[in-house]
């Protein structure tokens, strides 16, 4: 699989559906993709670090490439703020970007997925 829809990201709000989701992955040999329901929104995570694998550095530079592209870019912010440009942090590990519905959390980390699953873009 290197592509998840948006009705297929799992969302969890508690630690016990968070493991769920961890072993779930790890039994399966697969990343996470997943949306956290948080106290100001919900934030969309990606993990590969239970694989013993990283996002190549030319990946992580297109999924955040990717990300900010899809974005408004925030009024009063610094144009130069990685984390303010894409809304969060993305990692060759791991990553958090946020979303202001579980709407668009889903449909963020459906778009992020074909980066974060394809073994291609590993190391």
């Amino acid at each position: 699989m290197e592509h998840l829809a948006p009705s297929n990201v799992p969302i969890y709000d508690t630690a016990d559906e968070q493991r769920d989701i961890w072993q779930r992955c790890a039994d399966r040999g697969q990343p996470v993709v997943a949306v956290r329901i948080g106290e100001r929104g919900y934030i969309v995570r990606y993990d590969l670090q239970h694989l013993d694998a990283e996002l190549t550095t030319e990946t992580v530079q297109k999924l955040r490439n990717r990300v900010r592209s899809r974005r408004p870019y925030p009024t009063g912010t610094d144009p130069v703020s990685e984390t303010e440009g894409i809304g969060g942090e993305a990692g060759p590990v791991a990553g958090e970007l946020h979303a202001s519905t579980e709407n668009s959390g889903r449909r963020l980390a459906s778009h992020i997925s074909p980066f974060v699953l394809t073994r291609d873009n590993w190391r």
